[in-house]
């Protein structure tokens, strides 16, 4: 019992990327990425016809968002370099983007704000797409490239560096799914793309430890617990399996240096050749992250396959509804926040308690207009009890000693989101889409409060949070 304080020095902030905030994706020298191609090719499958030229403004309005997010009360903001602003086609530096990008990072740092920079956020440049995307081991050698360009220009004034974010989702989404570009169902290059972005990654971190950069260097993955149906072996097993294509195909080679077994003898049981050099594995071993940012949502709940089924994933586990499940009806996700504390237990337990944060949590929601109060502002306690929750997990996985240091919502303002746009809205910020105005919801007083406190608001006594099984 007692107040639900986190750690002194905690980090609180926002995460978000510079695809889905910046805007202006034809000027200031940027080349296209494979969104600007997808949305010039096919613009009806985005949602509103909403492109990457229009999101949320951050490349001419960063100023005022940068002392909006210090009244908000953050001490850090991740956000992320654009491949195709800095470095468009993959060799000159656009001076003008180094000097947005120098003045972003200034000005956060001036207000107080920890800058956490993340090096790709789904934004491949279309240059390199054509090419043949994670496809080709090309693709790993350019990331490098530009990822030493990145130290260089801003290494004195970041300290925490991000490789990627979340890189199974273009994995999933464009090669076992039809929402990201290439938009194939290929298992087979599903691993291939798949081991060129951790070589990618890997190549990243080398060059940052051979210049010797000041700060450290990590990964942000996003970790969605494994869950089994029931006891029974086939269900465990289909779970372990899950677990190992969707969590520990990154998580393990980043923070272990070496991939799980179970993967490897999937790999090997499918008849997959993934080709990579001698030395590859070497490679990995020796080039393990600093930190570890994770983004957690919801888990996932596996069962058994169905032999019968065409798809090899599907024969090897299928999705299962739990029944008491609690849902977040607009992104159609399972809330469920003893998720994050699991994530914590076998951070510490099973990956050497290394240090980590959470580095997106939040709840996106269609239709905010409905809770709009008479003053004309959102809220949105559907947000904070949320967080609350949530945070009240990670609190008692902090207390049973796992080394998180950290707390990133998802998101500052409301952003641009891939083929969703401004369907489903994250922000602790209103995005006025029409007018470009910024207003706080509720949950943004709440933040404050939060982060200047270091310890949930209104919490005067911390009981153990409610299990669900």
């Amino acid at each position: 019992m007692g107040i639900i304080e986190f750690p002194k020095g905690f980090m609180w902030g926002a995460a978000s990327s510079a695809p889905q905030m910046e805007g202006a994706s034809s000027r200031g020298g940027k080349s296209p990425s494979v969104w600007d191609h997808w949305f010039q090719e096919e613009p009806h499958v985005f949602y509103q016809r909403i492109g990457p030229e229009e999101t949320t403004g951050f490349y001419s309005k960063y100023k005022k968002d940068i002392l909006l997010m210090k009244e908000l009360g953050f001490n850090s903001y991740r956000t992320s370099i654009s491949w195709t602003r800095l470095l468009p086609d993959g060799h000159t530096l656009n001076e003008e983007a180094v000097g947005f990008y120098r003045d972003v990072f200034e000005r956060m740092l001036a207000a107080g704000i920890r800058p956490v920079v993340n090096l790709f956020h789904f934004d491949m440049p279309y240059w390199l797409y054509e090419k043949g995307g994670w496809d080709i081991r090309e693709s790993a050698e350019m990331f490098a490239v530009y990822a030493e360009k990145a130290f260089a220009c801003f290494g004195d004034l970041v300290e925490d560096w991000v490789t990627f974010n979340e890189p199974i989702v273009p994995i999933e989404m464009g090669y076992l799914n039809d929402k990201h570009l290439p938009g194939v169902f290929d298992l087979k290059r599903a691993c291939q793309a798949g081991f060129h972005t951790l070589l990618a990654h890997v190549k990243a971190v080398q060059a940052f430890r051979k210049n010797e950069h000041r700060g450290r260097i990590g990964i942000v993955l996003n970790l969605t617990p494994s869950y089994p149906k029931s006891e029974n072996v086939e269900d465990v097993k289909a779970a372990e399996l899950a677990d190992a294509l969707f969590n520990k195909s990154f998580l393990d080679p980043v923070v272990k240096g070496e991939y799980p077994e179970v993967l490897c003898e999937f790999i090997r049981n499918e008849s997959i050749q993934v080709n990579m050099y001698p030395d590859d594995l070497a490679l990995i071993k020796a080039h393990t992250v600093d930190f570890l940012g994770v983004n957690y949502y919801q888990p996932r709940r596996v069962k058994a396959g169905d032999e019968s089924a065409e798809r090899v994933l599907d024969r090897s586990f299928l999705p299962y509804e739990w029944p008491d499940r609690k849902m977040n009806p607009h992104r159609g996700w399972e809330i469920y926040e003893k998720g994050i504390y699991d994530i914590a237990i076998q951070i510490r337990d099973e990956y050497g308690n290394i240090p980590w944060f959470i580095a997106e949590n939040g709840m996106g929601v269609e239709g905010e207009d409905r809770f709009r109060n008479e003053a004309g502002f959102i809220q949105d306690e559907y947000r904070i009890e949320f967080f609350e929750e949530h945070l009240k997990w990670l609190h008692k996985g902090i207390r049973e000693g796992s080394n998180c240091y950290g707390f990133h919502v998802w998101t500052y303002i409301d952003n641009w989101s891939w083929l969703n746009e401004y369907k489903n809205r994250y922000g602790l910020v209103e995005f006025d889409f029409d007018s470009g105005e910024r207003r706080k919801k509720k949950s943004a007083d709440w933040f404050r409060k939060l982060a200047e406190s270091n310890r949930l608001p209104g919490e005067e006594a911390c009981d153990e949070p409610s299990i669900r099984h």
